[in-house]
């Protein structure tokens, strides 16, 4: 099995620092972080603890990134890891020198396998859900702000497979909004996966705060040449859902701008391709996806 990382910078960032472990590169435990390191011998500070940096010119040559030795110190691993000596990390282990514990990696984190939640209703007996039958499967369409639905962490595009035991597939739209009224107020159970029509993919700002990519009424229609976009995959003719796990669907191209501006420099974007997401928001109110739709930030 490869390891895996969440970006092309990632990978080309432990790649670096594979090559300088192997070659024995160490810089002094007195190394100013704020600054590029200087390669120094290994006979050097022979006492000192090894630090291993990337070669950040070579990053940001290769890849027009602004990045500082301070930075990738953050995302090392421990004194005592293996995961940065020659050997590598475990096999299938994440690894992210770039993108570190990533907050917006995390929140953005499409889960495999399957989960349950405990929802109710509000005074006025809603959920705040709307569900939507997509190829025989019942997901969410529409997740209302402050919304029970919202509290329990519901997003637009999980598959609910059970509703209080009983299965959905095969259920109509409206069927689905029936059982959802006629459940007990106090709990209903379901069982959900985690949005199976979208990917995520982590992209890193260049030098001047942007990720290649343009968007129009969310959607993609197109990606600046070399730019981490184009490098990591992402695709045109996708609508983007969430950006650091905060949704964005219903919200205008301003808003949306705003949103990755203030993403940090690490980003990682959820794409939904756009056949299935027109199709998803068919019979929507486009005012009530733009009025209603929870946009808040997810807890970790």
């Amino acid at each position: 099995m490869a390891t895996l990382y969440p970006s092309l910078e990632d990978m080309k960032g432990h790649q670096i620092l594979q090559a300088q472990a192997a070659a024995g590169v160490r810089t002094p435990a007195t190394t100013v972080v704020t600054e590029k390191p200087k390669l120094v011998s290994g006979t050097d500070n022979a006492g000192s603890p090894p630090m291993l940096y990337p070669n950040l010119a070579e990053l940001e040559n290769y890849m027009g990134l602004a990045l500082s030795s301070e930075e990738i110190q953050k995302n090392l691993l421990p004194e005592g890891s293996t995961a940065l000596t020659p050997a590598g990390p475990p096999l299938g282990q994440l690894v992210a020198p770039l993108s570190g514990n990533n907050a917006g990696l995390r929140r953005a984190e499409i889960k495999p396998g399957v989960r349950e939640i405990h929802l109710c209703k509000d005074e006025r007996g809603k959920t705040g859900l709307q569900l939507k039958n997509v190829d025989q499967g019942i997901f969410v369409q529409l997740v209302k702000a402050n919304s029970p639905a919202a509290l329990v962490g519901l997003r637009f595009g999980d598959q609910i497979l059970q509703i209080d035991g009983k299965n959905c597939t095969g259920w109509s739209s409206d069927k689905a909004q029936r059982v959802l009224k006629k459940a007990s107020p106090e709990k209903i159970v379901m069982v959900v996966r985690d949005r199976p029509f979208q990917r995520t993919i982590t992209v890193h700002k260049d030098s001047t705060g942007n990720i290649g990519v343009v968007v129009k009424k969310g959607k993609i229609v197109s990606l600046a040449k070399d730019s981490s976009a184009a490098r990591n995959g992402l695709l045109t003719h996708h609508y983007i859902c969430e950006v650091n796990g905060q949704n964005v669907i219903g919200m205008k191209d301003k808003q949306l701008a705003e949103v990755l501006a203030g993403a940090g420099n690490v980003v990682t974007l959820t794409i939904i391709p756009t056949v299935i997401y027109e199709h998803m928001i068919k019979r929507l109110s486009a005012g009530l996806v733009k009025s209603a739709m929870d946009h808040s930030i997810p807890d970790l």
